[in-house]
């Protein structure tokens, strides 16, 4: 029976929302058509940012792999999301596939978190060291941080993926979400999960937590150097830069906290598939709009785009 059992299972079903049948057609016309704007206004901050002078600056060159980061995250996920909502029952997903969608969700996850760290440590050298800011965010700096960001990601999947998927599975799990995602596959496992559990709740720490109280470090100095100025309307020049990345953060890291730190006692499968839903399809698309709308540089990128490709009558 033990031999039975082991991970040489030729496939997963993913539950995705097929015990939600009502819900399945409203729900792929919905990510259908956020994953089309998430497409066209994450691949627009791309543009913006490579086209446009303006925007060659070190946030510009972070926010343009941001919004690369977003492309492959959705496109790992959305495309077999739709696949799973055009059909009533659970659908089969090889173990093959299973293992390189976690890969790339991990690797992504993890690169986008260390890179929204790097974005506010730019943010706290621009406004608290100024003097020194071409030193501290010089090209190969940003380069550095950039490389390291997806260095994290891959360590952190790699190891992952070969701590979870050598564990003992069923021989016909059902994973109970649309995705294949760390914590309902590891719940799978018929024996030896501690140890991989651990190994998660390490990551959670390291790569949610820790992320997060460098970012909060950052903005609480940079609140010191904003009420340290006297002029009100310094205070609301220098605020505005940071406002976009604040509310990107908010958004990541709020439903990051909330889908792996909560405990899992008195856990829905509804609400976890509901939260995932949300950091998997709709934070891709909100990013890009709040960039858009809430920083003048970008805004003013796009106008000046679409005047010289509109001739004037």
């Amino acid at each position: 029976m033990a031999e039975e059992n082991h991970t040489s299972v030729p496939e997963f079903f993913l539950l995705g929302f097929s015990d939600l049948r009502a819900l399945q057609g409203p729900l792929f016309w919905v990510v259908l058509l956020v994953y089309l704007v998430t497409l066209l206004g994450n691949s627009l901050i791309i543009l913006l940012t490579q086209a446009s002078p303006a925007l060659h600056s070190p946030m510009y060159f972070f926010l343009r792999h941001f919004s690369v980061i977003e492309l492959l995250y959705t496109s790992d996920i959305v495309p077999r999301t739709l696949t799973d909502l055009a059909s009533p029952h659970p659908r089969a997903i090889s173990f093959q596939s299973c293992v390189a969608q976690m890969y790339v969700f991990i690797v992504l996850g993890i690169s986008e978190c260390c890179l929204l760290t790097a974005m506010a440590y730019d943010r706290y050298a621009a406004i608290c060291q100024p003097l020194h800011y071409s030193t501290l965010i010089s090209q190969r700096a940003c380069v550095a941080m950039v490389g390291m960001s997806w260095l994290m990601g891959i360590i952190t999947a790699t190891t992952h993926s070969s701590l979870i998927f050598t564990l003992p599975f069923p021989s016909h799990p059902i994973i109970p979400h649309f995705l294949c995602d760390i914590l309902p596959v590891l719940r799978l496992a018929s024996a030896g999960k501690h140890r991989s559990e651990i190994s998660v709740m390490t990551a959670t720490v390291v790569f949610i937590l820790v992320p997060f109280s460098l970012i909060v470090t950052s903005y609480a100095r940079i609140l010191g150097a904003i009420l340290a100025m006297a002029s009100t309307r310094s205070r609301h020049k220098v605020f505005s830069t940071c406002s976009s990345h604040l509310l990107v953060v908010s958004l990541f890291f709020g439903t990051a906290s909330i889908t792996y730190i909560r405990p899992q006692a008195g856990s829905s499968v509804t609400i976890d598939r509901i939260l995932s839903l949300f950091y998997t399809v709709i934070t891709p698309m909100l990013n890009p709009i709040i960039y858009t709308l809430r920083n003048k540089e970008v805004a003013g990128a796009l106008q000046y785009m679409i005047k010289k490709q509109v001739p004037s009558s």
